[in-house]
């Protein structure tokens, strides 16, 4: 589903130049839930963007079900991620000016034609846990609840793919759980995942978890339980 090659992605020039992301492959098989953990700075968000099309890489390549993002100008990335992918940002990027029901429609502007519309977006709110909310303004919801809404608007095209960047870095354990038994029943429902973190008591929650340092990527192992419940299941997928 998505396949990343020799992926590298510097910043300046010379002296000052900064290898963000360095030489990264990988393999990322339909239906993985797949965890990425690290500290701030270690190159996480950056590769997500890539991921997502939002970023370009200096060097490699990434296909995304097939399409080299490398060769599509930003009307056909901005197409396919309308289409395929959802982005959870770290930081919720709500329009403070609209209600939390028309923040989860913004993405349909962009897919006039696709599946989401306001049933749609009352439905995922519900999910989520913020069906009351509704009709409120971001700048009277707690970060919890900016947080549910920002996760409708990335699913409310019934994206493929799931990137989510610190999904719960803000939150109370137990919304953390909350949201994390979402993300596992989102998964178990056949979309892929592919999330950042710096916890790592959530680790047991992926298929498959891995190390960001320095800008590079390393496989790690999971455990057993995952808060908010036991995974449903495991993939023994060994490609990196």
């Amino acid at each position: 589903m998505i396949t990343v090659n020799s992926v590298t992605k510097t910043f300046g020039a010379g002296t000052s130049e900064v290898r963000a992301v360095d030489n990264v492959d990988l393999e990322v098989q339909p239906g993985e839930f797949i965890i990425i953990l690290g500290r701030s700075g270690s190159g996480k968000s950056t590769l997500l963007g890539m991921l997502a099309g939002l970023i370009r890489p200096t060097a490699g390549t990434i296909r995304v079900k097939g399409l080299d993002i490398n060769t599509l100008n930003d009307n056909q990335i901005a197409e396919l991620r309308s289409q395929e992918i959802g982005f959870v940002f770290q930081f919720s990027g709500l329009i403070p000016t609209v209600t939390a029901l028309e923040n989860v429609l913004i993405p349909t502007l962009f897919c006039p034609n696709g599946p989401g519309n306001r049933d749609t977006a009352l439905g995922l709110l519900k999910q989520v846990g913020v069906a009351d909310r509704a009709d409120a303004y971001p700048g009277t919801l707690s970060s919890g609840e900016m947080k549910r809404v920002a996760i409708a608007r990335a699913l409310i095209n019934k994206p493929s793919i799931l990137i989510a960047d610190e999904p719960t870095g803000d939150l109370d354990i137990a919304t953390e759980s909350e949201i994390m038994a979402f993300f596992r029943q989102l998964n178990s429902d056949g979309i892929t995942i592919i999330m950042v973190t710096h916890n790592p008591d959530l680790i047991p929650c992926a298929t498959r978890t891995f190390r960001m340092s320095q800008g590079t990527l390393v496989r790690e192992t999971e455990s057993p339980l995952c808060p908010g419940g036991q995974r449903t299941r495991d993939k023994n997928t060994d490609s990196l």
